[in-house]
């Protein structure tokens, strides 16, 4: 039986302990909200290895950013595109192949292609373009997510659960791309995975309460998003350019993630002559401890030991790990 220092090795993971990121907060400019959000950190999402021959580019879970609390990790995956230059990828036989998970929930957002995940308790199944998958890890689950054609993009976020909601029975909520709300507005469309915009309700419950919006705005548009105003929130953008916060700051390009300051909502600018597509992603501070160990994220070292017990005696949550292999 492999051991968990293998899957982890699959993972790239190594073990850390570390205290909620503070909240911020900055003083506000002109701006149609009264504490408008500014822009306190600019990170570059580079390529790392993941799972077994897979790329991703990791914007939070590095050294630059290593949470944003509620928010622990977020990978955008993608496959070889025209003309053909390696850049990240996630392509067949490549994947991320059994592993475990404890304390968190993992938000899967496909961009393109597909990803056929199953897991120890007989869940199955393919999510592909404009496609969502909330999985609550809860007390334990293993499993598998692995490329179902040959161009796969899409984002993976991890979202912390409180103390109280980590021991928590594993759930599903899945939305194909038609159920997932969507409005446009003089250009601008966004895509309500959770939360609230433009009017519309994603109908995903958020145990953390979160708000996961994509947006899409048409060059020449400008967008002003509410957002509550205890919440930490960042941007992470997908494709083309954008001004974001203040109308004659420089304008930011793809692959960067922009943590925010505290405020009650964010303004957007393309002043560029492409499509700009990123996602706006908040949630509220649980302001606990965290103490992760790769696919494990509890509130104490004590805790990460016993649930390391739990995974390799196949007890408290992983009782299939020892008769389960994915297919």
């Amino acid at each position: 039986m492999r051991s968990l220092r293998h899957h982890l090795s699959l993972l790239n993971w190594r073990p850390y302990l570390f205290s909620p990121t503070n909240s911020f907060n900055t003083m506000s400019s002109e701006s149609p909200f009264n504490t408008p959000r500014l822009v306190l950190k600019k990170v570059l999402a580079k390529s790392q290895h993941e799972g077994d021959g897979a790329v991703v580019r990791r914007g939070i879970g590095r050294s630059e950013l290593k949470n944003l609390d509620p928010f622990l990790m977020l990978d955008h995956f993608s496959a070889l595109t025209p003309p053909y230059v390696f850049d990240f990828s996630v392509s067949p036989p490549g994947g991320f192949p059994d592993h475990p998970h404890r304390g968190f929930e993992t938000v899967t957002y496909m961009l393109e292609g597909g990803i056929t995940h199953q897991d120890f308790g007989g869940h199955k199944g393919t999510i592909r373009t404009g496609d969502v998958q909330w999985m609550t890890a809860g007390r334990g689950i293993i499993h598998s997510e692995m490329p179902a054609e040959a161009n796969n993009k899409g984002l993976q976020l991890w979202i912390n659960l409180s103390a109280k909601d980590k021991m928590i029975e594993p759930n599903y909520q899945e939305l194909p791309s038609e159920n997932i709300p969507t409005a446009e507005k003089d250009g601008v469309e966004v895509r309500v995975v959770a939360g609230e915009a433009m009017g519309v309700h994603s109908p995903v419950y958020t145990r953390t309460p979160t708000m996961f919006l994509v947006f899409s705005m048409m060059p020449g548009t400008e967008w002003h998003q509410n957002i509550p105003e205890s919440w930490n929130s960042f941007v992470y953008i997908i494709e083309g350019e954008g001004v974001f916060s203040c109308p004659n700051s420089s304008p930011t390009v793809a692959h960067h993630v922009l943590v925010l300051s505290l405020g009650d909502g964010l303004s957007v600018w393309n002043n560029s002559s492409k499509p700009l597509r990123f996602v706006l992603i908040g949630g509220e501070p649980i302001n606990e401890p965290v103490a992760q160990y790769g696919p494990f994220v509890m509130n104490s070292q004590s805790e990460i030991e016993k649930t390391i017990e739990d995974y390799q005696h196949g007890r408290n949550g992983f009782e299939m790990r020892k008769y389960w292999r994915s297919q």
